[in-house]
């Protein structure tokens, strides 16, 4: 299976870590987050990374260059940083089937595998870690509502009024069907083209969405004290809360 990574962003909060490198460059363990992402996600299967770069993204492709551990990597320009579902269209022609998606900004500790395991079953049209986190912190991410079967009805990206506290993560996978939606996908009031949207369009259309209950932790590596807690987790083995500041990656 294919894995696409995001990592296009600038990461303005983490500055002055990023005047130099992109956010995905950023070190936690000793090692850029990519390298945790690109780690985890071969041990999942991955026999192609589909890599979306932007900002600074010669740091990355010098880094890694055209194979990471033996699987190839393709790379893939966003020119504007205009959200997650613009970013991920930049590589619709490198996609041929089901395929892996991770946030290059996201560190796991989880059961990611499930994910997988859900998409390969054949009965979901793409599955994806959800995370339950306190009511008052819901209207930051994008917010799902569920089925008693454990579909996704709705999903509302950054709501006033949240229907729920359980939350999209930055582990996807998707049948080549989110690429309709993506162009489908109308600028957000923050005039990004959100993939919340996007998977809400799924739903609109009938296909089935699976939710999978986070077991263990992720961090988004938005501001230092992030970067901070998620090296403190790998080092130590830790399980503790999420940091404060974890939030949607910023394109």
């Amino acid at each position: 299976m294919q894995a696409v990574v995001l990592a296009a962003g600038q990461g303005t909060r983490l500055r002055p870590l990023t005047d130099d490198k992109p956010k995905g460059m950023v070190e936690v363990a000793g090692k850029p987050i990519l390298t945790h992402c690109f780690d985890q996600l071969a041990e999942l299967g991955a026999d192609e990374f589909v890599v979306v770069v932007g900002y600074k993204k010669e740091v990355i492709i010098d880094h890694f260059g055209d194979t990471y551990d033996g699987i190839p990597i393709t790379y893939s320009h966003q020119r504007e940083a205009n959200g997650l579902a613009h970013a991920l269209l930049t590589v619709e022609d490198h996609v041929d089937d089901d395929f892996m998606l991770m946030l290059g900004d996201n560190v796991f500790d989880a059961n990611l595998a499930d994910v997988v395991n859900r998409q390969s079953e054949d009965r979901a049209d793409a599955a994806f870690l959800v995370e339950e986190v306190p009511w008052e912190e819901a209207s930051r991410y994008g917010v799902c509502d569920t089925n008693q079967y454990g579909e996704i009805t709705d999903v509302i990206e950054k709501p006033d009024d949240p229907p729920s506290n359980l939350v999209m993560t930055g582990f996807y996978t998707f049948t080549p069907a989110i690429f309709h939606a993506c162009h489908l996908v109308q600028p957000s009031d923050r005039g990004e083209y959100e993939l919340s949207d996007a998977v809400d369009l799924l739903i609109q259309s009938g296909r089935t969405i699976d939710a999978i209950g986070l077991e263990g932790w992720r961090i988004d590596v938005g501001y230092p004290e992030d970067r901070e807690e998620a090296e403190r987790r790998l080092t130590e083995g830790t399980s503790s809360e999420s940091s404060e500041h974890s939030a949607v990656a910023d394109n």
